[in-house]
């Protein structure tokens, strides 16, 4: 029998003279920069479970708000009776600067974000799944 050769060594790219070749994309500096912030912010509240936020530290405010849209954290804001309250994402984004937050790592699975309309609870009971 005949082996088959995979690699093929005859294959030239015809590429037209004087087109310019594509580049990867340049990521600006600001974009970079906010990145490194998000994952610096995530690493912090993942390692230390929780991380205070300053009442007045608007820029930290908007960048757990963003990682909370994303799934990553989970926003507590601290009233004034010392008591913590869950915000929602729009919550979080429109938050004042008055009050002091909780950051710590989302627990996934254990609730969602969105309310869930009575019609399709049956598709998050875990119960139903093991009578089947």
């Amino acid at each position: 029998m005949r082996s088959v050769h995979t690699a093929i060594d005859n294959v030239v790219p015809f590429r037209r003279p004087g087109r310019p070749q594509p580049q990867a994309p340049v990521v600006s500096p600001s974009l970079a920069a906010r990145r490194v912030d998000q994952r610096a912010l995530m690493d912090a509240v993942y390692a230390s479970g929780t991380l205070a936020v300053a009442a007045g530290d608007r820029e930290t405010k908007l960048i757990a708000a963003r990682l909370q849209v994303y799934g990553f954290l989970t926003v507590e804001e601290l009233g004034e009776d010392s008591a913590l309250r869950r915000l929602r994402p729009s919550e979080a984004i429109r938050a004042q600067v008055d009050r002091p937050w909780r950051l710590s790592k989302a627990a996934y699975g254990s609730g969602l974000s969105v309310t869930v309309p009575a019609a399709d609870d049956f598709l998050f009971d875990s119960s139903a799944g093991a009578s089947a």
